[in-house]
């Protein structure tokens, strides 16, 4: 029961427990006994509403940044992304392969906030090496939703 559960909260966390136990076949109170657990096992750390920012007035302006960070012996990327994950405005962290080492998810008022919080604070951390940020234009999907389904982007329609 335990991976159906997650599954279904992770699709719909508001999903009562009478509706789980419905979908699961198992009575309501296993399921709820099976949502504690999984809570105080650390499994579900949360629930949380996927919003579309882009449908309300102000919404903050999100940025994915790319660290380049030397590991500290024996810390490896540990230290860092504690770091990283303490400020206020980062929503991710994320330890990558590839091109650069941590990706992280800000969100600020402003652009300027944004470049300001990663000039002052994300690149003067001692281990980062360098960083590159990319402005977030518009989400189409987030956790499994979509959330566009209204007008067109035009910027790939290009006549040469």
């Amino acid at each position: 029961m335990k991976i159906e559960l997650l599954k279904l909260l992770s699709k719909n966390a508001r999903y009562s427990v009478t509706q789980l136990a419905d979908m699961l076949g198992e009575n309501a109170d296993a399921v709820e006994s099976e949502i504690k657990e999984l809570e105080k096992e650390g499994l579900i750390y949360g629930y949380k509403a996927v919003i579309d920012w882009d449908n309300v007035e102000n919404p903050p302006v999100s940025a994915i940044i790319e660290i380049k960070v030397v590991p500290k012996a024996d810390l490896g990327f540990e230290e860092v992304a504690e770091k990283i994950a303490s400020f206020d405005e980062v929503e991710s962290v994320y330890l990558m392969s590839g091109g650069y080492d941590l990706n992280a998810v800000v969100k600020g008022k402003t652009l300027q906030d944004v470049a300001r919080f990663v000039a002052r604070e994300l690149a003067t951390i001692d281990s980062v090496t360098s960083t590159a940020t990319h402005f977030v234009m518009r989400r189409y999907k987030e956790l499994d939703v979509k959330l566009f389904e209204g007008e067109k982007d035009d910027r790939g329609n290009f006549l040469i």
